[in-house]
Order: C-alpha cells, then structure tokens, then sequence
C-alpha cells in the first residue's frame, strides 16, 4: 500500500497502535509504551522500515534526558548503595558470560555465534563491535541477530512481570523509595522556644553558631512583642521567643541550646511576609545561598527548600537549583526586591531551551568517540555511553556561565518519551523484518540458546538482590534493565512508576555493565 510507504505515516501510526495496546489491562498489567515496540515488530515482518536515523536520534535524545535528570541523584545515589548495585551487576555480566559457554558446549553452535549470541542477548551493540574485532569473523553478527529480538522482548516482559513473580506491588516500592529519600532529607517542621538558657543570654546568633550547631534556621525573634528577622548580629534576651525551622532531631537540639518549646505564637508584624518563591532567574542558578548574601542584602533568610517533592532545610552551602521553591522569610517592603531577584515566574517553567540539550549531545558524542587502549584491550564507550556519561556529568553541573542543563521535570518527560517512541520504532521494523527469516535459516536452537542468555542472568541477579542486598524492588527493576543494557527495558519500567528510581539506578550500574560486558566477551572468545 502507497500510503505505508509514508514515513512519517507509519511512524505516527506505529506510535497510535502501540499506545492503544499499552492501554489493554490484562488482570491488571498492562505493556503500556513499551507496546510499540511490539507493533513495530509486526510492520516490520510486512516490510514497512522505520530508518535507522529516526533510531539514532530518538536514542541520543532519551539516554541524555535520562542523564540530564538522573544526573544529580546519581552521584549520591552512587555512594549511597553503588557497591550493592555494582556487585549485581557485576554478578548479571558475569552469569552470562558463564551461560554462554555452557550453552555453545550444549547445543554445539559456532564458538563466533555463540560471543555474538551474548551480545544480542543483551542488546550490546559495542559488544557485537567488540566480537567481531577479536573474533575477525562476521558470525558474530549472525548470532546477534539471532539473539537481539528477544534481547529486546524478554527483558521487557521479565521486568514487566517481576513485580507480579515477587508478589510486590509497585506503590509499595514507591513509598519505600519515598521512606528512603525521607530519611536522607527528613521531613522539616517548625516551633517556638523561649529563650531560658542563661548560657546564650546576651550573645548574639552570630556567636552562638546555632545554624551550625543545631542544623535548624532561625526565622523569627520576637522581643518584647515585636518580631524581627534576625541577623547574626541579633543578641538573644531572656523570655524572647524564637521560631526555629529544621527536622525532628535539629529542633531537639534547638531546645537544648536555647530553651523549652512553647505554645506562644510570633504574629507577623505589618511590615514582615513570609512566603514561597520560585527560582526562575537562571542568574542565580547554581549558586550558594552564601555567596547570594541575601540577609545582608536584603535581611531575608530562606528556611526551606522545595525540589522534587523534597523539602529540606538549607545550609550556606546549599546550592540554588532552577524551579526550586524557596520558602522565605524577610521585611515586606524587601520581599519585592527578594521575588525579582529569583524570578517568581511560573510561565518560565514552560520555557525549553534547546541550546543546551543540543549542545550537551555534540559533547556526549565527542566522549563517545574517546579510545582508551590498555595492552591488547581497547575500549570506547560509543554513542550511548558517552552521551549518557554526558548528560549524568552536566545534569550534575547544573549551569555553566549562561548556560543551564537542568530543565523542567515536564520539558524531560516530553523530550525523553519523544526520543523513546523513534528509537522503539525504529528499532522494532528492524528486528522484525529479519526475524522469520532467521528462524527459518539458523533454526530454533540458536534462539532458544539466546533467549537463555537474556533470561537465566536476570534470575540469578534478583536472587543475589533478594537474599543479600535489600534493594528497592524500583531500583533492582532500573539495576536489571542497565546491567542488560536494555533502553527499551527502561523505559518499561519507567512508564511503571511516577520516581525517577529506575533511572537513577540504570544509570549508575550502565557504564559500568558496558565496559565490563566488552570484557567478558573478549574472555568468552579465548575460553570457547
């Protein structure tokens, strides 16, 4: 039919399919995106090709908006439980470089095939190139192709039913992944105290260091009835009462260095406002609430910070992130100069700068270009990897000079799903225009042998995770997907849960899973 030889009509009408499937519930679950590549997969038995530029660009565009958000928590994230990740998938390579072997020995197929069945199984496309180079055979590719298909579907049906297998549901990891970011941001609260202790009478905040000693923000003093914005330079008197914001255990020690709670409230004088602002002046992204100077400027002090559903008291050092929502506290007369300051702009929130999206792409396929040699071993971390590491680097930075790299949760969420559906549909008519003739010219041995590969290290690594590591299953859903280098596994999981928690974690263990997984194919290949 003509009309299917449209492109963009078949593209657009892939994605239309595709979502329609997705939305299908069978006893509760549901393929949702992921549904696409599915549709794709039978337009591309019946000839109709995606072409490989839309697979291109729309994997640049999802891997460094993955990067771009996971970017800030991914470092921390790393620290927090990165060796547990690490070691899972350390254990996930290494398990199918193991099953391989055993595999090539058991069906008896072509030791060339068999390195290019591990690398389709987990869709590696630098492993194939790794393969073919210390193989010097294009058998390899045959085995890739043999394998990837189901690289592709298995890990996104594993991941999809998981949950299900595990008898856990998904907004009981999400409140546990909550739980946690609760306990590494605890929730903020506020009191007053009067001021008993004969220790401070006199001195003033400065000399009492009670941001430092305490971790909790004063906000208010009232003396004598009359409330103020303190400064450093503000002394302490016996009876005056001070509204202190921080956690539980600051407000503890609050009470200990000042003195016992009280019922008395601080009423806002006609002059003082209080009120929450939105940093939307990228001037002053990135920068410490120290180096804005804002009680000296201005008498104001910012008690809490809103960002990501998140909110925490602030310290000096706190750095200033574009959309953060700044509760502060200051004169009203200083408050408008305070709002011009950051901006208080919502309409901003809408606004998408492509410069720094496709300036940090051209970055990240520089990286991807870097060749590290050690003796024999060579390695480049390719198209993927280097945007990724891209993204997660500047995601991290957050502004250099004028530019910002951060962007609205919004603004990410549409790029990536764009960037998602051309790579899925892309890639989808491509295997699926192979792969009945595959089956037909290699058999069912070889696919089976494949399909092994892809599936037998995921169990492995979710026992590993469920009997040692208590792993969020959100995360060990991300962990699984990164360790297969698996986007469209990703983005599986992704379309699962409202948290950034898979990405966080298929970020962390992707490179790593990269290199090691080129390693491993250049072992199999000695050993087989």
């Amino acid at each position: 039919m003509e009309l299917f030889s449209n492109i963009y009509f078949s593209f657009f009408l892939i994605v239309t399919l595709g979502f329609m499937l997705g939305r299908i519930k069978i006893k509760g679950i549901s393929l949702d995106v992921s549904a696409v590549i599915f549709i794709a997969l039978v337009f591309g038995h019946y000839g109709i090709i995606i072409p490989n530029d839309f697979q291109q660009i729309g994997l640049v565009l999802f891997i460094f908006t993955i990067g771009i958000q996971a970017g800030p928590g991914f470092f921390s994230s790393f620290k927090k439980q990165g060796k547990d990740l690490a070691i899972l998938a350390s254990v996930l390579i290494v398990v199918a470089g193991l099953t391989t072997i055993a595999v090539v020995k058991l069906f008896n197929i072509d030791s060339n095939v068999g390195i290019g069945l591990l690398t389709g199984a987990l869709t590696s496309t630098p492993g194939l190139a790794a393969a073919i180079d210390i193989s010097k055979s294009p058998m390899a590719s045959i085995g890739y192709g043999v394998a990837y298909p189901f690289g592709v579907i298995g890990v996104i049906l594993f991941v999809s039913f998981l949950p299900r297998i595990m008898n856990k549901k998904i907004n009981k990891a999400e409140e546990e992944f909550e739980r946690d970011l609760k306990s590494d941001f605890p929730e903020i609260q506020k009191a007053n105290f009067i001021v008993e202790n004969e220790n401070v009478f006199g001195k003033t905040i400065g000399d009492l260091r009670i941001r430092f000693m305490t971790k909790a923000v004063v906000s208010r003093v009232m003396h004598d009835g009359f409330a103020i914005t303190p400064t450093p330079k503000t002394i302490l008197q016996k009876g005056d009462i001070i509204k202190a914001v921080g956690d539980m255990e600051a407000l503890a020690r609050i009470k200990l260095l000042i003195g016992p709670e009280t019922d008395i409230d601080i009423p806002l004088a006609a002059h003082y406002d209080v009120r929450r602002v939105l940093v939307t002046n990228k001037q002053y992204v990135n920068k410490t609430i120290r180096e804005l100077n804002l009680l000296e400027n201005y008498g104001a002090t910012i008690t809490r910070i809103a960002r990501s559903g998140i909110n925490f008291t602030p310290s000096p050092s706190t750095r200033i992130h574009f959309a953060d929502k700044l509760m502060i506290a200051c004169s009203t007369e200083n408050m408008k100069q305070v709002v011009t300051v950051f901006g208080d702009d919502d309409r901003r929130l809408s606004d998408t700068d492509f410069l720094p999206i496709a300036l940090g792409i051209i970055i990240g396929v520089l990286v991807g270009k870097i060749n590290i040699s050690v003796g024999n071993f060579n390695f480049s971390p390719g198209l993927t990897g280097g945007v990724l590491v891209a993204g997660l680097i500047l995601g991290r930075t957050g502004k250099t000079g004028p530019i910002l790299w951060t962007m609205t949760s919004s603004a990410n969420q549409l790029i990536r799903q764009l960037g998602l559906l051309m790579f899925m549909a892309a890639v989808g008519t491509s295997a699926g225009a192979n792969l009945v003739d595959i089956f037909v010219q290699n058999g069912y041995i070889m696919f089976v042998a494949g399909a092994i590969i892809t599936i037998l290290p995921m169990i492995a690594a979710t026992i590993i995770a469920r009997v040692f590591f208590k792993i969020n299953l959100l995360t060990l859903l991300g962990a699984l997907t990164g360790s297969m280098t698996s986007t469209p596994g990703l983005a599986a999981v992704d379309s699962m849960t409202k948290t950034n928690a898979p990405s966080v974690a298929y970020a962390t263990v992707y490179p790593l899973a990269m290199v090691l997984l080129i390693v491993v194919v250049q072992l199999v290949a000695l050993i087989i």
